[in-house]
Parts: structure tokens; C-alpha cells; sequence
């Protein structure tokens, strides 16, 4: 099947990727724009995972108020040239994480930096909670690991489903970005403060 570059040019728009590989990906796809679509996102994700230990120390530091001022983000995403970090795409994908960070409240930013205290703690809460609900003692673990789980899907902000599309995570989101930017892309640090919100001890 002949692909077309209004083909091209679609793919190119909404994918950001370069037109050789819009043209690859229609071709290993007949010309089928939603499986194109996923070719290059598979293909960008396995390119996203080459680039990981690529340095990246530019980028920029995104600072978002929202709701009046009652809620305020402050992130640093980096990147590994300044010609990237001031681009307007990876512009917007900073701006997505602060919006994302304002939004869901995550605590950290993956797994790894959840303490083990904090983990032990949410298990205990959990078996108890499991407990009272009447649970076989043969299936308490499993029920434990999987409240553990969905914890982290919370408070972890890669593992957070993107408040734009239920369909991938801010991991996903981020992959996709450098797939499409050409360069690692690291979420490095954030803080967010809610108006009103008590300091625990």
C-alpha cells in the first residue's frame, strides 16, 4: 500500500517523531493510523529505555498555583541539553507534571523512594484492616500485597494514572516524551504545599 504524506504528516503531528520513522511505522502498519500509533509508541518506549542513563542535568524549574493560590507546585524536570529544555514541548510536558503533582498529591516520585518503614506500616494497616473484615488467614497476604500495590499507585507520582488520559501513567506519559524529544528526561524533585495543610511531626 502507497503511503501518502498527509499519512506522514498526521502521524508526524501527533506523535512528534521524525518522518522517516512515520513512514516506517504506516508501512509495517498498511497504512493504518491507530497501529502506526502503537508501533512507534512500543518502538519509543524501547528508544526512552536506551536514553535512561544518558545524563541529563538541563531543564527547568516549573512553578504552578492553582485554585487561587490554595494549592502551589513547584518541579524540576531535566533534560540533557539546554536547546531541549527550553523547547516548547518539553515545556508542556513539565507543565503536565505540575499539573499532574497539584491534582494527585503524590509523595514521591517512584517506588524505590518509598522508606521500608512507610511500607512496613501501610502492611500493618492493611492485615489489620483485612483482619476485621473477616478474611481467611490463607489469603491475608495476598490481599495485603495487593492494598501495598494500589498504595503505591497512589503516592508514587510515575505510577500515578495521568489525570488526562486514564489510559497510561505519568511513567507511560514520560516515555513518551522522550521517545518523541529525542533525549532522557528526568523528573528529578518536586514539592507541593496546600493552603491551610497541617505540618505533621
Amino acid at each position: 500500500m502507497a503511503i501518502t504524506t498527509q499519512q506522514i504528516k498526521e502521524l508526524r503531528e501527533a506523535t512528534g517523531t521524525g518522518i522517516l520513522d512515520c513512514r516506517k511505522a504506516l508501512e509495517q502498519a498498511d497504512g493504518d493510523f491507530d497501529k502506526a500509533l502503537d508501533f512507534l509508541r512500543e518502538k519509543g518506549l524501547a528508544t526512552a529505555a536506551k536514553r535512561a542513563d544518558r545524563a541529563a542535568s538541563e531543564g527547568m524549574v516549573e512553578l504552578y498555583s492553582h485554585g487561587n493560590g490554595r494549592v502551589g507546585v513547584m518541579v524540576e524536570v531535566n533534560c540533557e541539553t539546554d536547546f531541549v529544555g527550553r523547547s516548547e514541548p518539553f515545556r508542556n510536558f513539565v507543565h503536565e507534571v505540575a499539573l499532574q503533582i497539584a491534582a494527585s498529591a503524590p509523595q514521591y516520585i517512584k517506588t524505590e523512594e518509598v522508606p521500608a518503614a512507610v511500607l512496613e506500616h501501610e502492611r500493618e494497616i492493611a492485615r489489620n484492616r483485612a483482619k476485621e473484615e473477616g478474611k481467611a488467614e490463607a489469603v491475608l497476604d495476598r490481599i495485603v500485597e495487593g492494598r501495598i500495590e494500589k498504595f503505591l499507585d497512589e503516592v508514587c507520582l510515575l505510577r500515578q494514572v495521568y489525570i488526562r488520559d486514564e489510559t497510561i501513567t505519568i511513567e507511560k506519559l514520560l516515555l513518551q516524551n522522550v521517545a518523541a524529544i529525542g533525549e532522557n528526561v528526568v523528573i528529578r524533585r518536586f514539592a507541593r504545599w496546600e493552603l491551610g495543610e497541617m505540618i505533621q511531626s
